[in-house]
């Protein structure tokens, strides 16, 4: 295992937490063979220095207050974390912070009123807006209606 290998890990475990996945890639084009960096991931890992849960975290307290959980289930797929671990981690997000207060947040950040029933552009918009941002239907629907009840 290159000295040389392990400290660049070590500089970009420095900076933020990283999932295996992500930092395999980020290493494998200076890793001289796949078993060295193998082997070196796997140290890191028994040493706790490297860490799926914590990054899986760190990264949705990080982005949470403006995302919702289908957006933030899909950045830690992106980061390589495995399915349970999202689930996990998603569950224990939503007993702290639900969606719904999440959303409800957000959405008075950005809009404030709810759009008259007539105004189905509007109320499109504000729709869009809070799907782009990975909030459930059901989610958004309640938000629309003004329906805070049982936060």
């Amino acid at each position: 295992m290159s000295q040389a290998l392990r400290e660049r890990a070590l500089r970009f475990l420095a900076r933020r937490e990283h999932t295996r996945a992500g930092l395999s890639r980020k290493l494998a084009p200076y890793a001289e063979c796949a078993e060295d960096l193998d082997a070196l991931l796997d140290d890191l890992v028994a040493r706790q220095l490297l860490s799926d849960e914590r990054c899986a975290e760190m990264r949705v307290n990080a982005r949470r207050a403006r995302f919702g959980n289908a957006r933030l289930a899909q950045d830690l797929r992106t980061l390589g974390v495995a399915e349970e671990l999202v689930g996990e981690t998603l569950g224990a997000c939503e007993a702290q912070h639900p969606e719904l207060s999440r959303a409800r947040q957000i959405w008075q950040r950005r809009f404030g009123n709810l759009p008259a029933a007539s105004d189905l552009a509007e109320r499109t918009r504000q729709t869009r807006f809070l799907m782009g941002r990975g909030f459930s239907a059901e989610t958004i629907r309640r938000v629309l209606r003004g329906d805070f009840e049982n936060e």
